[in-house]
């Protein structure tokens, strides 16, 4: 299977000020799945496009393997059909007149491949995605998870180096997506066909991709496995962009009054934190307990929302808000105080222009003081910290 190198990509259309893809450059490596992850507008799906030959390139260079497809400066582009890519649509695009057999073996036709490797070409395939069995149904008799497999199988059918996925489960209710991200990984490891899916949904990309490109604004903001993406993400936008319930986001600016909120808290307790403008913690990292020492801050329990399976704790301090979320059931009840430890390892802080500082492992005490913690909540594998004052 074939590599693709992106390098300083850009696109421009007449009418915008500003490129919908912004100098990307990016590999996706032989075999890999990887997932384009940004909000609406970011320029996910015009790279995707513009790998397939659908859009031309204001500038920059798509490579597949050593073979330049696409390049303004070296005045070359090789057309959709002659680059081995399959596109599935985000509306799958099938021939509504056409059966589940004749869908799939629609490119063979087109490519001119023998009747008889046409039939056990789509026969393995259909076989392969478990839609067999609808062979002679149409389209519209099929539901939408159906239909995808029957999206997918067309392309598959035709062995194409490059599989470019757009959006391709958002039409689904919450049960098939679910059986899709199951499909799709199976599928990715029985065919091991290169790759690439654009998608709006974190937990889409978290579930599926082997690597995950972040966008925003057209500009690639990090890439790096979900757990690099989740653990350390490179600035504020992917911070906030990846996790759900959503990172808390506490701003560092030490208050002029008497008055200790989070932030004075989290600057008296590491010097280091003065350089930073911005601290931030997963939810689920948060430790709760009914023990008290100088590392932790007395919080009031506003609300406990169930998710199925996991509850959602908001906590108040003043006038701030942190939500805690664990997959044990809470013991305390709205209106209840607790005491919330923060973890030195798990705080995330940011200079003023959103990038991510990283502390010195030497300020970082890795000894556990809730020891004995009673009626508590704490995430795994956290390690709190010692103040050394």
């Amino acid at each position: 299977m074939p590599t693709i190198s992106l390098t300083n990509l850009t696109k421009c259309y007449d009418g915008n000020t500003e490129p919908s893809v912004d100098q990307v450059s990016l590999t996706v490596e032989d075999g890999e799945f990887m997932c384009l992850l940004g909000p609406s507008g970011c320029g996910k799906t015009t790279i995707l496009r513009m790998i397939a030959g659908i859009e031309h390139s204001t500038s920059g260079e798509i490579a597949v393997d050593d073979l330049v497809v696409d390049s303004v400066h070296q005045s070359c582009f090789i057309p959709p059909e002659q680059r081995r890519i399959g596109f599935v649509f985000q509306n799958y695009a099938l021939w509504p007149h056409m059966t589940v057999e004749r869908n799939v073996d629609f490119g063979l036709r087109l490519q001119k491949v023998p009747a008889q490797e046409r039939k056990e070409r789509c026969l393995d395939v259909m076989s392969k995605l478990r839609i067999l069995e609808y062979a002679d149904r149409y389209p519209s008799q099929l539901s939408g998870g159906q239909q995808q497999r029957v999206a997918l199988a067309r392309m598959l059918a035709v062995n194409p180096g490059v599989l470019l996925l757009d959006e391709p489960l958002s039409n689904l209710d919450a049960t098939l997506r679910l059986e899709m991200r199951a499909e799709l990984r199976r599928l990715h490891q029985t065919f091991g066909t290169t790759i690439i899916f654009v998608s709006h949904d974190q937990w889409e990309a978290m579930t599926l991709a082997n690597t995950i490109a972040v966008m925003n604004k057209g500009q690639l903001q990090q890439i790096g496995t979900p757990d690099e993406i989740y653990a350390e993400p490179i600035n504020r936008f992917v911070a906030e962009f990846i996790g759900n319930p959503k990172i808390n986001m506490i701003k560092l600016t030490e208050s002029s009054s008497d008055q200790v909120d989070i932030a004075n808290h989290i600057l008296a307790r590491l010097e280091e934190s003065k350089h930073a403008e911005a601290c931030a913690i997963r939810p689920e990292e948060i430790v709760l307990s009914d023990k008290a020492n100088a590392n932790t801050l007395p919080m009031t329990i506003e609300n406990i929302m169930p998710t199925g399976g996991s509850w959602v704790i908001e906590l108040s301090f003043g006038d701030d808000r942190l939500f805690h979320s664990t997959q044990s059931r809470p013991v305390w009840r709205e209106g209840e105080q607790v005491n919330a430890y923060l973890p030195t390892q798990s705080l995330h802080f940011f200079d003023q222009t959103g990038h991510r500082l990283v502390l010195p492992e030497s300020h970082i005490d890795y000894t556990n003081v809730f020891t004995n913690m009673t009626r508590s909540s704490q995430a795994p594998n956290a390690q709190p910290f010692v103040n050394q004052a």
